[in-house]
């Protein structure tokens, strides 16, 4: 029996709809960031380029020490929208792949949304924030704890960061068009594809694999 192929899911801006709730949080450790200077965050590993983004903008009225989560958490749990058309692409995949989220959000609140949404059970594991900052390390243990290698995996994502810690472990990306990136920052990552809408994403998938 072939081993298993994987799809790595990120969470926020790929399944969630929550980039309005992660501005307004920001906004509120820094009233003045813009949205830009917010997305430029996630070009990079975002727990290493928010310290930057938050130092070039402003001031000593910025709130750097509150707690992101204390306040992200509650705001996403009442706002937060699953994408359209992402449930048949979780229920459509399941059949043929193993599913894993390697997201920036904490484990807990991702594991309620998709439990609430009824998806927890199409997920063999969730690694949020608080399994490691680095989604290149938890790529690494996925590959470790299910005995896979890097072209047994592809990483579903909505931003350039993600595809170069992707790129780190050997793995590569399938960018989505309606999370925290354009189509034009996200093409910087030289993903396999970019995917207009949710429903391109099982192809998208099979042809990456295909490929081989």
């Amino acid at each position: 029996m072939p081993s298993p192929r994987y799809v790595l899911f990120d969470f926020d801006g790929v399944i969630a709809d929550s980039y309005d709730v992660a501005l307004s949080t920001a906004r509120m450790m820094c009233e003045r960031i813009t949205d830009s200077q917010y997305r430029s965050a996630f070009e990079g590993n975002v727990y290493e380029r928010m310290i930057d983004v938050f130092a070039d903008s402003h001031g000593p009225e910025c709130k750097h020490d509150l707690d992101w989560f204390s306040v992200f958490v509650p705001a996403f749990e009442e706002k937060a929208t699953l994408f359209s058309g992402m449930r048949e692409v979780i229920e459509a995949l399941h059949t043929d792949y193993r599913l894993i989220i390697v997201s920036s959000t904490l484990t807990s609140p991702i594991q309620g949304f998709m439990e609430k949404h009824g998806l927890g059970r199409y997920f063999s594991e969730m690694l949020g924030a608080d399994v490691h900052t680095s989604k290149h390390k938890k790529i690494e243990m996925v590959f470790e704890k299910y005995k896979t290698t890097a072209d047994r995996c592809v990483f579903v994502t909505d931003t350039l960061g993600d595809m170069k810690e992707a790129k780190l472990a050997g793995v590569g990306s399938v960018g989505v068009s309606w999370g925290f990136h354009s189509k034009e920052t996200l093409e910087k990552g030289k993903p396999f594809r970019i995917v207009e809408a949710p429903a391109e994403i099982p192809t998208a998938i099979g042809d990456f694999y295909a490929r081989a």
